[in-house]
């Protein structure tokens, strides 16, 4: 026990908690797993054991890991793995998330993209480690499909990234979306601001500014709604 340690930001591995999720780096990632703990109530073992053999990678059966690295009850299998370096597609649209706080958020939002079929994140940091086990099973293993990549500064992303056009999403926007009224563009960035503030007033300067329309019950949507909404219109229209 004492080679397993409760994540913190600055290993160079993580973990991912939950059977499914676990499942899903076996299917895409397999060359970054480290090592799979399985608990002694798992009864589907065998398959697991299966794709484990046809990889090289150690299966323990080990439930102490389990109360050391899961508050959650139904986590049955863990899976150990390195943290790797991707970076953004070029040709591809983008979403940008500018100081995302909520880990719970983040991995709502990467499972979502991966839903709509935008594989390109980047964030701009200070912002929620993606990394952290909590994002990783918010987002059910779809953190393994997504490209992701940080930048310190939306100055920084945009020099990357200059022949994409800009979008950012603000309550008082210049285009109002909908299903009828979405850009459309090759290369676009869908940019968000955080949880607690959206983006700076600055960002109205920056590419062509849109908004969700919403009634006046609420001040705002949820970040995670917001880029749901967003990125299934644009994705549907742009494709």
């Amino acid at each position: 026990m004492k080679d397993i340690q409760i994540y913190k930001n600055e290993l160079d591995y993580s973990y991912v908690l939950g059977a499914y999720a676990t499942f899903e780096l076996l299917a895409v990632r397999p060359e970054q797993i480290t090592q799979v703990f399985v608990h002694s109530a798992y009864k589907d073992i065998i398959q697991l054991q299966v794709l484990c053999n046809e990889r090289s990678i150690a299966l323990t059966q080990n439930d102490r890991v389990f109360k050391r690295l899961s508050q959650k009850e139904n986590s049955f299998v863990i899976g150990q793995f390195s943290k790797y370096i991707s970076r953004l597609s070029d040709t591809q649209p983008h979403v940008v998330l500018v100081n995302p706080n909520d880990m719970g958020n983040l991995g709502t939002i990467i499972r979502t993209l991966a839903g709509v079929g935008i594989t390109n994140l980047a964030i701009i940091t200070p912002g929620a480690d993606y990394w952290n086990p909590k994002v990783v099973r918010a987002s059910m293993g779809a953190l393994f499909r997504l490209n992701i990549e940080t930048f310190t500064s939306f100055d920084e992303y945009q020099h990357h990234f200059e022949t994409h056009e800009i979008y950012p999403f603000m309550i008082d926007g210049d285009i109002e979306l909908g299903p009828n009224n979405i850009p459309y563009s090759k290369k676009y960035s869908l940019v968000f601001g955080n949880e607690a503030t959206g983006l700076p007033e600055s960002f109205r300067r920056v590419g062509t500014s849109v908004q969700i329309l919403q009634s006046n019950m609420i001040d705002s949507y949820n970040l995670a709604v917001s880029v749901g909404i967003g990125t299934f219109l644009f994705a549907q229209a742009n494709r």
